[in-house]
């Protein structure tokens, strides 16, 4: 089969399609033939070996999140079946429950293989059927991006109508976010460099927006989207440049969920104002096989579906990856495998 690898050293310049052997499925494995895969930042900061140890040993297949068709099945598998369309979860071991590091530590495009190959061998534990509605590069947007937004507003914000939520940019876990938070009845705020993008995050249903570039000090221009009461929730992706003037905007006892680290990973603010407003500051990467199955419940009760930038070829990786790096995208950057 066909597969990408990350060979020889990190780096762009060192992503290989090559071929690998036909995996087949053993006792308790499901074989997929991918259709799919979705990409995330996490897959360009393992790219260039951003997270060390944790990344694993090259080579490496890439990309954490895909869908495929299960096409064969290993002995005493019952979960699912030959011809049902499904993705690999990110987290192989993680079912449901608290994470533990031996959970955190099983995951797709590094240290595991990802999915960026013809086919893929993983346990029936590790796949969850898709939303019957959804093609292939819709269903390879949710194990990562829709996740980890659910996670964040569903299951640890438990989010409730008329909380003030805000949101930072139009990535993937962004965009699902304000749908899930539209979908629970919040109030949405949206900070973007782009007033093209703001009109596109507004007819999703954005109730507030803020042009960060011609505003820079955004927090202080959210006092009045808010009453002068803060945000119950923050959507924390920006990371070093943006968290200072999170922890301005955030009200007492609110919770800002660090998700991303897209303007540098070194925290620079004022703890003062985490201890004295009591805020709350929840760590989320991704989640576990139980939120993947109650989001898809959600998806289809209530037609929510993700937004795709564009999608290129498999013979395409590493264009994709120029637009990611780019930040022109709005959405899922898709990659169409074998359909």
């Amino acid at each position: 089969m066909r597969a990408y690898e990350i060979h020889g050293d990190w780096g762009l310049a060192n992503l290989r399609l090559t071929t690998r052997p036909d995996p087949q499925p053993g006792p308790g494995e499901v074989l997929l033939r991918m259709q799919a895969s979705s990409l995330n930042y996490r897959d360009l900061v393992v790219l260039e070996g951003g997270y060390g140890s944790f990344t694993g040993s090259l080579p490496i297949v890439p990309l954490s999140d895909g869908a495929g068709e299960v096409v064969a099945v290993g002995d005493g598998v019952r979960r699912v079946a030959v011809g049902d369309r499904v993705c690999p979860m990110f987290f192989r071991d993680w079912i449901g429950g608290e994470p533990d590091l031996a959970r955190l530590t099983q995951s797709l495009g590094g240290p595991l293989d990802g999915t960026m190959s013809e086919y893929m061998c993983v346990p029936e534990s590790a796949v969850s059927r898709v939303p019957a509605a959804f093609g292939p590069e819709q269903a390879a947007c949710l194990p990562c991006a829709g996740v980890t937004a659910w996670r964040a507003l569903a299951v640890l914000g438990a989010t409730r109508p008329g909380e003030h939520v805000l949101i930072q940019g139009s990535g993937g876990v962004a965009l699902f976010a304000l749908q899930f938070a539209r979908l629970f009845g919040a109030h949405i705020t949206v900070i973007s460099s782009s007033d093209e993008k703001i009109e596109r995050l507004r007819a999703m249903g954005a109730d507030a927006a803020i042009n960060y570039v011609r505003t820079p000090e955004w927090a202080r221009a959210t006092r009045e989207i808010t009453g002068g009461r803060g945000y119950d929730q923050i959507i924390e992706l920006g990371g070093e440049k943006t968290l200072p003037q999170s922890l301005r905007c955030i009200r007492p006892g609110g919770t800002i969920s660090m998700i991303g680290v897209l303007s540098g990973g070194v925290l620079q603010a004022s703890l003062g104002h985490i201890v004295t407003r009591q805020v709350r500051m929840q760590g989320i990467t991704v989640g576990n096989r139980d939120d993947f199955e109650q989001m898809c419940r959600a998806i289809e009760q209530h037609g929510v579906a993700p937004v795709i930038d564009r999608t290129f070829a498999f013979e395409e990786l590493v264009p994709a990856f120029e637009r990611l790096k780019s930040g022109r995208q709005f959405g899922k950057i898709c990659i169409r495998q074998n359909v």
